[in-house]
């Protein structure tokens, strides 16, 4: 797949994408101008705006770092995550991280992230929450919504992860491989709470490493309510199926 004179890149950046049109093409060359280099996967929900059509465009400049997967439809932030992983899984990518299109992720600290998995982590988790709370551009509810979904997710799981809702990861590829990727329910934000608690569960290090997190200027947020009661029920239900069906979980 990649000639044998060009040395794979041990790191993939995965972005899931539904109507991203207005940030794609500055995400992924942003990423691209790193001084690390990255191979980027974007797994996009067949977006009505052309968002895939975009990164098509782009791949005729980044044939040998830019990848696309076309799901058939919206079908959640989580499911287009294990997409990527099992992707990642079929290559030789050691590190795997996650990242948002919308620059609420620096790109620039996709090489910290790298930094802390190089060294102890086997999880590093762009924390928003790690040194007080580092949110640009959202209003109060919001904040409070999220750090307080947070101890919430602290209290009922027992990790000691100040940001458990955290979108912003790099995992080691053993983590990955170790987890069962079918088993994962959680298909909203709750995702990023679920695969932190299956690491902690199977003793991975988690890590924590600060970032400041701006809110999207382009492009609608995909929160919605049915997304926050999945994270506040489907904690709970979590926490009890890891204790009781422990073997299925």
């Amino acid at each position: 797949m990649f000639s044998n004179l060009v040395r794979m890149p041990d790191g993939l950046v995965i972005i899931p994408t539904f109507n991203e049109i207005e940030n794609i093409e500055a995400i992924i060359k942003t990423v691209f101008d790193l001084k690390k280099d990255f191979h980027i996967l974007v797994v996009d929900d067949n977006s009505p705006d052309g968002t895939a059509a975009n990164v098509r465009a782009l791949q005729e400049q980044f044939s040998d770092r830019l990848f696309l997967e076309v799901r058939k439809e919206k079908s959640g932030l989580g499911t287009a995550y294990i997409h990527g992983f099992k992707w990642a899984l079929q290559r030789e990518y050691e590190y795997i991280f996650e990242m948002d299109a919308d620059f609420s992720h620096r790109p620039a600290d996709l090489s910290r992230l790298h930094r802390a998995c190089l060294n102890d982590a086997d999880v590093a988790v762009g924390s928003r929450y790690k040194k007080g709370v580092n949110v640009v551009n959202w209003p109060l509810f919001r904040i409070l919504l999220s750090y307080g979904a947070s101890f919430y997710v602290k209290f009922i799981t027992g990790m000691k992860v100040h940001d458990p809702t955290a979108g912003f990861v790099c995992y080691k590829r053993e983590v990955l491989e170790n987890i069962n990727l079918d088993a994962v329910r959680f298909i909203g934000y709750a995702f990023q709470i679920e695969m932190k608690f299956r690491a902690y569960l199977k003793g991975y290090n988690i890590e924590e490493v600060s970032i400041i997190f701006t809110d999207r200027i382009n492009g609608k947020s995909k929160m919605n309510s049915a997304i926050i009661r999945e994270a506040i029920f489907g904690v709970i239900a979590m926490k009890f199926r890891s204790i009781f069906f422990k073997k299925s979980f």
